[in-house]
């Protein structure tokens, strides 16, 4: 065995206390060996503090004599190696079954490589080994091929971005590009796995395509079917998938599964190997700043959906449907006048990932308006172009330059794009990233289409097109300005409602309305049967106090927005439109 290694034991001999057993060997060279534990995971931009879940630190060198070691601070270990290898013996606590963090129990372990291996400055870019002591009857699955019974990453970063799962499972297989992918499924097995496999292989081809090839020798989806929550965490070569179950039942849901695939995937490219500079190296010990995240994570979030469309598995009525639905969340966030596009990406580490009660109205996701500029951005290159490029070719671009990791300067995507779009696009990026004025939809005009801004009773269930008959103009509506958690909780009170007027706060209970007993449905509905400038009594407890506070109600704000097309359309206006959805115009919005 190579004395230059760094080598991990993990072993799980009682699933279920959540506790994992890990060895860390570190080869000889250092006096003094700090091992250090991440703050943070790659992918997902919140300091998680991952050591507060390591215990037991114990260790010894070669020959197993024992070696005093401290605690130095909230993430290192410090021992006086005197030049020797040191094996540092701990336990890692994993109960949170989310995709950023890791899970051990009867069923499985799920092992992020952030919050379990330890690691030194010194040996970072060494070859790492991990051998797994997996319980009678369970497999591990990794992305990172294996030698001698071990798993082998070239350096610490790419363990780092390798997950382990360990269980019971039979993978799903298929291939694309000659390059074999695997499917393991914790949870319940999926009602019709061949089908999940197909559609699963479509989208990964469709993205083959788009980039001319994969980048690795193999992929693997983990996918944690659950009781709740929703989520996706990419890596080199493979991904962690959490989905609720329920969903699988039903076709939005299984779009909903299928856009979050696309999502990770995507990240292969963009993310995973072209990068912000910023993020190259990445310092595991602190934040790492950059105003990009809208470019990386919005222009995928972009194209999950359009991917799932080119892969024949979403109708362009049904693409253009979730395209406003993402528009009205964006028009129904408050927060979208207070914060740039910008500094969405820069502080996603105290605003993104720390959501209160007041974020709705001081914060904006660089995942949801990022979509919605690089959505203009695509048709703002094929109007400079007259169609002979889009938003494509910026990705193949930014692939061919920096596909190799060394990382994208914090304007360069910017620079990128008035390349491939031939023509200056300085004001439309200054004005969608560093400025919180709304964003110019006119550019939809390109491909036949408008932007149509209602209050959200009028504009169909969740914000596409209204359904044929029903009037585009309705009676105005009461309106308190507030979100609702639970059953009878305020959540938030959007700025400048009537309901922050009044004094309404965030926590407040519900009670009743006018005197009659409220939940929260029965406030909103009430309220929506009066008119804008009608006062209701609301009553809530407030610590337990009861309270009374009159409302004088508002208009309900134009909040919800669809796409429609154009009258009298162009030839040019059709033609575009099918260049970028890949549909005839008689399937746009609107067609008889």
């Amino acid at each position: 065995m190579s004395p230059t290694v760094v080598r991990y034991r993990v072993s799980l001999p009682r699933p279920h206390t959540h506790l994992l057993e890990v060895e860390a060997t570190f080869p000889e060279g250092e006096a003094t060996l700090d091992a250090r534990m991440p703050v943070w995971t790659p992918g997902s931009y919140l300091v998680r503090e991952f050591a507060r879940h390591v215990q037991d630190v114990t260790a010894s060198t070669g020959d197993g004599t024992p070696l005093p070691v401290r605690r130095v601070d909230k993430q290192t270990w410090r021992v006086d190696a005197r030049g020797q290898a040191v094996t540092l013996s701990y336990r890692v606590y994993c109960n949170e079954l989310t995709v950023r963090t890791s899970h051990v129990d009867g069923t499985h372990a799920y092992l992020n490589g952030a919050c379990v291996f330890l690691y030194t400055d010194a040996t970072r870019a060494r070859e790492h080994h991990v051998t797994v002591e997996a319980p009678a009857g369970w497999t591990s699955f990794c992305a990172l091929g294996q030698r001698d019974g071990a798993f082998v990453a070239n350096d610490y970063d790419t363990l780092v971005d390798s997950p382990i799962e360990v269980g019971p499972h039979t993978p799903l297989t298929f291939s694309v590009a000659g390059v074999p992918h695997e499917v393991v499924v914790w949870g319940d097995t999926p009602a019709d796995p061949e089908r999940l496999c197909s559609d699963f292989q479509r989208l990964c081809e469709v993205q083959a395509r788009l980039f001319g090839g994969l980048p690795m020798p193999r992929y693997l989806f983990l996918l944690y079917l659950t009781d709740k929550g929703r989520g996706g965490l990419e890596h080199q070569a493979s991904t962690a998938l959490l989905f609720p179950r329920t969903g699988l039942s039903t076709g939005r849901g299984w779009e909903d599964l299928l856009t979050l695939a696309a999502h990770e995937y995507f990240h292969l490219w963009m993310v995973k190997r072209v990068k912000p500079r910023a993020l190259v190296p990445f310092d595991y010990s602190r934040e790492n700043y950059t105003a990009l995240l809208w470019a990386f994570e919005g222009t995928t979030a972009y194209y999950d959906n359009l991917i799932v469309r080119r892969a024949g598995l979403m109708s362009a009525q049904r693409y253009l449907t979730r395209l406003g639905e993402t528009l009205t969340a964006l028009h129904s966030t408050p927060g979208r006048r207070t914060q740039t596009l910008a500094e969405a990406s820069l502080v996603s580490w105290v605003k993104h990932y720390r959501p209160d009660e007041n974020s709705p109205n001081s914060a904006i996701s660089y995942y949801l308006k990022g979509e919605v500029v690089s959505a203009l951005l695509d048709l703002e290159l094929r109007r400079a172009t007259r169609d002979a490029r889009g938003l494509d070719d910026l990705m193949r671009l930014l692939w061919a330059r920096h596909g190799d990791g060394s990382g994208v300067g914090e304007d360069g995507v910017e620079a990128a794009a008035s390349e491939v779009a031939g023509v200056d696009l300085s004001a439309f990026f200054e004005r969608a990233l560093r400025t919180t004025e709304e964003l110019d939809y006119s550019v939809l005009s390109h491909v036949g289409l408008e932007a149509n801004f209602r209050p959200r009773e009028s504009a169909g269930d969740r914000g596409g097109t209204p359904p044929k008959g029903k009037a585009t103009e309705a009676r105005p509506k009461g309106w308190l300005g507030l979100t609702l958690k639970g059953s009878a909780t305020v959540a938030t009170v959007l700025d400048g409602s009537p309901a922050q007027d009044a004094g309404l706060y965030a926590e407040d209970d519900v009670v009743a309305l006018d005197g009659w007993k409220a939940d929260g449905a029965a406030l909103v509905a009430r309220c929506e049967d009066k008119r804008p400038g009608e006062t209701v009594r609301v009553t809530v407890f407030r610590r337990d106090r009861l309270l009374e506070v009159p409302v004088v109600l508002g208009a309900k704000p134009a909040e919800a927005v669809w796409l429609s097309r154009v009258d009298r359309p162009t030839e040019a206006q059709k033609a575009a439109y099918q260049s970028w959805l890949g549909a005839p115009w008689d399937e746009a919005p609107g067609a008889a």
